[in-house]
């Protein structure tokens, strides 16, 4: 079986094609890199209202790291669009497996982060092979989506705490939903 073929089975994105896949040597490792073009006939979406535009040219290549496989470090190879947008002006194309200027694709971000839920972060860069930076910029994005999605409806009791964090007299307020049934955390906030 093809690595193209289960990508497209477990990843694949309306618009876009996988195209060849290759080995490449990287400093010290070797890499598998995907190559990802646009589906003939389909048009750039803006990044920054989501409308369908017609293109303008194309920027250079970017490789955007995916889920490794075997050991090897997975790459996706892209040249992004560039838009002609009557709302936004000039802006590059909205791509679905990548958000803004992040070099992580959002389905290694969204493994990252599980398993920062249950190793440090440390232990999380060691075993995919990647820095602590990029496993905090995963976390980060992921409780940034939580955030901006999450709904405060129906909750009924809240508990309030306070917790030490370092030396000295530094605390954090804890703010809980403590309903029957739903324990979360709402908030938290220095001093």
């Amino acid at each position: 079986m093809l690595l193209t073929t289960i990508l497209n089975q477990c990843y694949g994105f309306k618009g876009f094609v996988y195209g060849q896949s290759r080995f490449v040597r990287h400093p010290g490792q070797q890499a598998i890199e995907v190559q990802v073009r646009p589906r003939k006939g389909s048009r750039a979406r803006c990044a920054g209202c989501g409308m369908c535009c017609a293109g303008y040219d194309h920027l250079p290549a970017r490789r955007y790291e995916f889920i490794p496989l075997w050991g090897f470090p997975v790459f996706l190879v892209y040249a992004r669009r560039r838009v002609d947008c009557p709302a936004c002006g000039i802006v590059a194309e909205k791509i679905p497996w990548a958000e803004g200027k992040h070099h992580l694709t959002k389905a290694y971000m969204l493994l990252l982060s599980r398993w920062a839920r249950r190793l440090s972060w440390r232990e999380v860069s060691k075993a995919f092979h990647t820095s602590w930076e990029q496993v905090y910029h995963a976390v980060e994005w992921v409780v940034q989506w939580g955030l901006e999605h999450r709904s405060l409806e129906g909750i009924k009791a809240i508990g309030v705490d306070e917790i030490q964090y370092s030396k000295g007299h530094n605390y954090l307020t804890l703010v809980y939903q403590i309903d029957t049934g739903r324990v979360r955390l709402l908030w938290t906030g220095r001093e």
